[in-house]
C-alpha cells in the first residue's frame, strides 16, 4: 500500500530535471551561506574571547560585523529551493511538516531571535564589550534550526513511521526519533561551517579593505582552519553515507551520477586542503587564492548536494515515491523568462558579495575590553 497522499492533479509547469536541476543549485547556495553563519559565528564567538591576541581581534571584527548581512542570504536563498521542493516532493514533505508542526512552525521565532542575537553581537564587538556569551546563545539557536530541517527533511523519507507517530502525538511537538541517520547528517553540516568559515577568512584575505598585516592574520586563520576541517568533514561524510540502507547505497552506485558527485566533492575537499596549506605559508595574500578558495567552495557545496539528492531520490523510490513520474505541462516562454530573471539575480547576489567584502573593515585595534 503506497503511504504517500495522491498526486497533484495540477501538472508540473517545467520539466522535473529542470525543476531539479534548479533545487539543486539555489540548495547548494544556500548551504554555503548556512555553513558560513554557523562556522562563521562559532569561530568568532570563541575568539572573542581571546581579545588581547592580534590575530584573534583581526578575525573577530571581520567577522562579526557581516554576520548580520550574511543571515539575509541564508533566509532569502532558502525560499526558492523550499519552494522547489515542495513542488517535487510535496506530497513527502508537507506531511513530515504537519508531523512536526510545532517545531517546524516555532522556526521562524528562532530565526527571528538568532537575527537579533547576531546584531547584538557585533555591536558588542565593535564597542569592545564581552560578546562570547551573545555570540555562542545565536549560535546555539541557528544550530536548533538545522536540527529541525534536518529532522524534517530525513522524516519525509520515513512514511513507514507516520501514522505511528501521529497516534502518539497529534499536536506537532515531537520531533522523530530512532534514525540513525540524523545526527550524523546534522553533525555533516555543522562540522561543514568550520571550513566554510576557514575559506570564507581566506576569500576575506584577498578581499577586504585592511592593511596588508591583516590580511596575512585573517588567511593565516583561514588556512589553519581549513585544513584540519577538512579532513573533519570527510570524516563526517563517511560517517553519512555509512549510516544509509546498504540498498539504498548500491542503487546509487548503479548510477554514474552519483559516484562521480561523490568523487567530485572528494577532489574539492582535497583542493580546499591545498588552499589552506598555501594561505598558511604563502608569505603574501593572493586575490587568485581567495576566488579560487570561493569556487572550491561552490565546488564541493554542488556536489555534496547532488549526492543528497540522490540519497533522497532513491530511499523514496524504494518505498513507492518516483518523483520523475509526474505529468509535465511546459509554458517555455514562462520558463525562458524566469530563467533570464534567475541569472540576473544570481548575478545580482555576486555583485553584492563583492560590495560587502569591500566594506570597510573594523580595526582590531578597536575590540578591546571596555
Amino acid at each position: 500500500m503506497n503511504q504517500f497522499p495522491a498526486v497533484d492533479p495540477i501538472p508540473l509547469p517545467a520539466p522535473v530535471w529542470l525543476l531539479k536541476a534548479l533545487h539543486i543549485v539555489t540548495l547548494s547556495l544556500h548551504f554555503i551561506a548556512v555553513e558560513l553563519l554557523l562556522g562563521g559565528l562559532l569561530l568568532a564567538a570563541v575568539l572573542s574571547i581571546a581579545r588581547n591576541n592580534p590575530g584573534a581581534r583581526t578575525v573577530t571584527a571581520a567577522i562579526a560585523k557581516r554576520l548580520p548581512i550574511v543571515m539575509t542570504y541564508v533566509i532569502n536563498l532558502a525560499v526558492p529551493p523550499l519552494l522547489f521542493a515542495q513542488v517535487l516532493y510535496g506530497r513527502a514533505l508537507y506531511t513530515s511538516s504537519v508531523l512536526i508542526g510545532a517545531w517546524w512552525i516555532g522556526v521562524i521565532g528562532l530565526l527571528m531571535a538568532t537575527y537579533w542575537l547576531l546584531y547584538r553581537f557585533a555591536a558588542r564587538v565593535e564597542n569592545g564589550r564581552r560578546a562570547w556569551w551573545v555570540g555562542l546563545l545565536a549560535w546555539a539557536l541557528a544550530g536548533t534550526v538545522a536540527r529541525v530541517l534536518t529532522s524534517n527533511m530525513t522524516l519525509m523519507l520515513r512514511p513507514e513511521v507516520w501514522q505511528a507517530m501521529y497516534q502518539t502525538s497529534a499536536s506537532g511537538t515531537n520531533l522523530p526519533v530512532g534514525d540513525p541517520t540524523i545526527f550524523p547528517r546534522w553533525l555533516f553540516m555543522m562540522a561543514g561551517g568550520l571550513l566554510f568559515a576557514g575559506l570564507w577568512l581566506i576569500w576575506l584575505a584577498g578581499n577586504a579593505p585592511a592593511e596588508q598585516t591583516e590580511r596575512r592574520q585573517l588567511a593565516r586563520f583561514g588556512g589553519m582552519l581549513a585544513v584540519p576541517m577538512t579532513i573533519v568533514q570527510i570524516m563526517a561524510g563517511v560517517v553519512v553515507i555509512a549510516t544509509q540502507p546498504a540498498a539504498i547505497i548500491a542503487k546509487m552506485n548503479g548510477n554514474w551520477v552519483y559516484p562521480l558527485a561523490r568523487e567530485v566533492w572528494l577532489a574539492a575537499l582535497a583542493l580546499c586542503f591545498v588552499a589552506g596549506a598555501i594561505a598558511i605559508f604563502a608569505r603574501r595574500t593572493s586575490v587568485l587564492v581567495a576566488w579560487v578558495s570561493a569556487l572550491i567552495a561552490l565546488l564541493a557545496s554542488l556536489s555534496m548536494t547532488l549526492y543528497r539528492d540522490g540519497i533522497r531520490d532513491t530511499t523514496l523510490l524504494t518505498k513507492g515515491f518516483d518523483v520523475w513520474n509526474r505529468t509535465v505541462v511546459t509554458n517555455w516562454s514562462v520558463v525562458g523568462l524566469f530563467l533570464v530573471l534567475f541569472v540576473a539575480g544570481l548575478g545580482v547576489i555576486a555583485w553584492l558579495m563583492t560590495v560587502v567584502a569591500r566594506a570597510q573593515h573594523t580595526p582590531a585595534a578597536k575590540v578591546v575590553e571596555a
